[in-house]
């Protein structure tokens, strides 16, 4: 709780400088700002305390279980199942796809009704957790197979740039921020936690230079098929 505590301070003080020093306005409500901030620190600690004691030990152990049972082949459909699941339930995702959607229906890009903004939505989610879980798979092949890292970032924004100039100018940022919301709460400890441990699983592979990268996979991948979907819709 005192690491909480000692990691939120600085954006505590942003806030207050701010406030008090260039605004010069008191806080609103500062009896429910206090609770909220109680709130805040006691949820970051039980989160960063799950994380150390269920879900990092949870990925870790299934790499290992996958890699001593030696089936590829459901190593790859676990990676992608844990790449779609982990981005359907991603709340920052969740977040972007419905304010896309309102602005979307209000700039008449779809029609301003609730059923084409709960499908432009859902659409969107549905695209991301696509390209994550296939990203995940490319990034579990790169361990098995030891492939350098760099040449397969290279090639993806090479890719990202070929499709910035095609896609329509009004899911390009869409596009590029559905890159940076998938590497969030949810979806960063299971899948780091999966490239550690299988990185540890198999011989010749060192945890620190072939387990992490996952999350760049993940968070590249979700530009170049949003904005393939932007082309299709």
């Amino acid at each position: 709780m005192l690491g909480s505590v000692r990691d939120l301070t600085p954006i505590l003080l942003v806030v207050v400088f701010f406030e008090l020093v260039v605004l010069q306005q008191p806080f609103p409500n500062i009896g429910q700002t206090l609770v909220g901030l109680v709130f805040v620190v006691a949820g970051l600690t039980f989160f960063i305390f799950g994380l150390e004691q269920g879900l990092f030990p949870i990925g870790e152990n299934l790499a290992h279980d996958f890699a001593r049972k030696g089936s590829a082949a459901w190593l790859f459909v676990f990676a992608f199942a844990l790449g779609f699941g982990t981005t359907v339930a991603e709340p920052a995702l969740i977040a972007v796809a419905g304010e896309a959607s309102e602005i979307a229906a209000a700039a008449g890009v779809i029609a301003d009704n609730e059923d084409s903004m709960q499908g432009y939505a859902n659409g969107l989610r549905l695209t991301v957790a696509l390209a994550v879980g296939f990203a995940i798979v490319v990034g579990v092949l790169r361990i098995l197979k030891g492939w350098p890292i760099h040449w397969l970032i290279i090639g993806g924004y090479v890719g990202v740039m070929i499709m910035t100039w095609f896609a329509p100018r009004e899911i390009i940022g869409i596009a590029y921020d559905s890159g940076g919301v998938t590497t969030s709460t949810i979806t960063v400890p299971l899948v780091t936690a999966l490239g550690v441990g299988l990185a540890s699983s198999i011989r010749g592979r060192n945890p620190m230079i072939d387990g992490f990268g996952l999350i760049a996979f993940a968070s590249l991948t979700p530009m170049i098929f949003v904005m393939a979907y932007g082309l299709l819709m």
